[in-house]
């Protein structure tokens, strides 16, 4: 799994740190919208000489500081594909600019409320779309009821600029979830295919190698009793061995290339050598004319698995391979087969293999020998 992690944390940095123009400037593109932060600074101004005014200013400033942090953390946290800030850290930006706003208005009095449209929109950057609709609503009928002071007049223009901005950033972050569910999508999706394409070569090295070296070994321990019997077959057996591994290697190659596929005249040819070799008796078909082409690579496999479970676990005297239009089979009489329940890698590789042409792998222990049927209705 330590590489699936590495390869989704390079995808995020792919997806989220392109050099676009849009990505650098953004900060800049986002404090230009503290331009109407410029009406409570200019009262605070205009009362510098009196220590309302100097605070109102001072706590203006703040407020658009804090704000700022908290849009430029909010975006680097969504370039980590979140699409929720943690409420650890986001709830004490959320309090400072509210407490902040607080100040303002306090100080400056009237132009202090355009502080409510920033703690609106930093309210939907942060929290979920309920919760942030939920507090948007409080703050324009809070607002609105605060028209109610004479000496400020009506403030449906400032609820109105807290809806407009809460919208107009509602659609932002709608669109940036998107963007970020697309993201996780294709990362999961990456990962599904290494995953994949890791069982798939894990299958096939199994059921190549599995094979080759099974009758490599066989013919190894044959020439080696046959080298103070019979030399000259011995050396015929040596010169096959050279042969089977030259053959693995380049069926290795093949499976590293994804060149997977496999002939079932081929497979019938390397089942008879093998079994000859193993000293089994065999009777296998002379022809595969019968047998569809989209079975043919798949029964092929099914030779392969079967005649080498025969030959590694079976004990068997000897092995029979039926091949009709919907089926293969591979018999044997031996005293002892691989486990019917399919465990192993090589019947589990079959099993998938099956599943994908809408075929079945059906395994019976006979009395005596063992029976590896893969039939497709």
């Amino acid at each position: 799994m330590a590489v699936s992690r590495t390869e989704s944390a390079d995808a995020r940095v792919v997806a989220t740190e392109s050099p676009t123009l849009g990505g650098r400037l953004g900060p800049l593109f986002a404090g230009i919208w503290l331009f109407f932060l410029l009406n409570p600074l200019l009262e605070g101004w205009a009362h510098r000489d009196e220590l309302r005014g100097v605070l109102g200013m001072l706590f203006t400033v703040a407020f658009a500081a804090v704000y700022m942090l908290l849009w430029v953390r909010a975006r680097a946290v969504r370039g980590r594909l979140v699409t929720n800030p943690p409420l650890s850290w986001s709830l004490p930006y959320i309090g400072s600019l509210a407490v902040l706003g607080a100040l303002t208005v306090w100080c400056v009095g009237e132009p202090g409320l355009a502080c409510v449209v920033y703690v609106s929109v930093a309210c939907v950057m942060v929290f979920s779309f309920r919760v942030a609709a939920l507090i948007a609503i409080v703050l324009v009928l809070g607002t609105i009821a605060l028209g109610a002071r004479e000496e400020w007049g009506s403030q449906v223009g400032t609820a109105f600029a807290i809806m407009a901005a809460s919208l107009a950033v509602f659609g932002m972050r709608a669109v940036m979830n998107r963007n970020i569910d697309l993201i996780n999508a294709q990362i999961e999706n990456a990962r599904l295919a290494v995953d994949n394409e890791r069982s798939r070569f894990a299958r096939d090295l199994h059921d190549i190698l599995g094979h080759s070296l099974t009758v490599i070994t066989v013919k190894a321990e044959l020439a080696q009793k046959l080298l103070d019997v019979d030399l000259d077959r011995a050396r015929t057996e040596i010169a096959d061995l050279e042969r089977l591994s030259r053959d693995a290697l380049t069926d290795v190659r093949r499976a590293v290339e994804g060149y997977r596929e496999i002939t079932l005249p081929g497979e019938l040819v390397r089942a008879r050598v093998a079994l000859r070799a193993a000293e089994i008796d065999a009777d296998l078909p002379n022809s595969t004319d019968d047998v569809p082409s989209e079975l043919r690579e798949l029964f092929a496999w099914t030779v392969r698995e079967g005649v080498t479970n025969v030959i590694r676990h079976s004990g068997a005297a000897h092995c029979e391979v039926r091949l009709t239009p919907t089926s293969a089979e591979v018999r044997d009489d031996g005293t002892t087969a691989p486990s019917p329940t399919g465990h192993g890698s090589g019947l589990a590789g079959l099993r998938e293999r099956a599943a994908d042409v809408g075929a079945t792998v059906i395994t019976t222990e006979l009395a005596p020998g063992f029976s590896l049927r893969v039939v497709r209705p």
